[in-house]
């Protein structure tokens, strides 16, 4: 018999809970994690998938899922790639330092 397939992203939830997500840096990390996201999976000279698909499915996660994204499992980050230009590269170093944080907080408060 066939079953259609579902998209489980759009039963997973965005948000932690209010005191979580804006402890952790709300709208404003939610924005930096998945924009640095996207450049890193978006060379200049072309992909796959654009940018703003890249962008749209980083950007329904959780925040602690979008940090996972940016550090390994001992919460060190990942390298960067170096098709990054200068204003990319200083972005995804932030989301990096964010990233990390927000692991290791996660951690200690036992979220996600």
């Amino acid at each position: 018999m066939y079953a259609p397939r579902v998209n489980a992203a759009k039963f997973i939830s965005r948000y932690l809970g209010e005191p979580h997500e804006t402890d952790l840096g709300g709208e404003e990390a939610h924005e930096l994690l998945a924009t640095a996201h996207a450049d890193i999976c978006c060379p200049p000279s072309g992909h796959r998938i654009s940018w703003a698909d890249v962008y749209g499915s980083a950007d329904m996660l959780p925040l602690t899922w979008k940090a996972d994204m940016f550090v390994d499992f001992r919460g060190e980050p990942h390298p960067l790639p170096s098709h990054l230009t200068e204003v990319q590269r200083e972005r995804a170093v932030r989301a990096q330092k964010l990233a990390v944080w927000i692991r290791s907080e996660a951690q200690r408060r036992n979220i996600c």
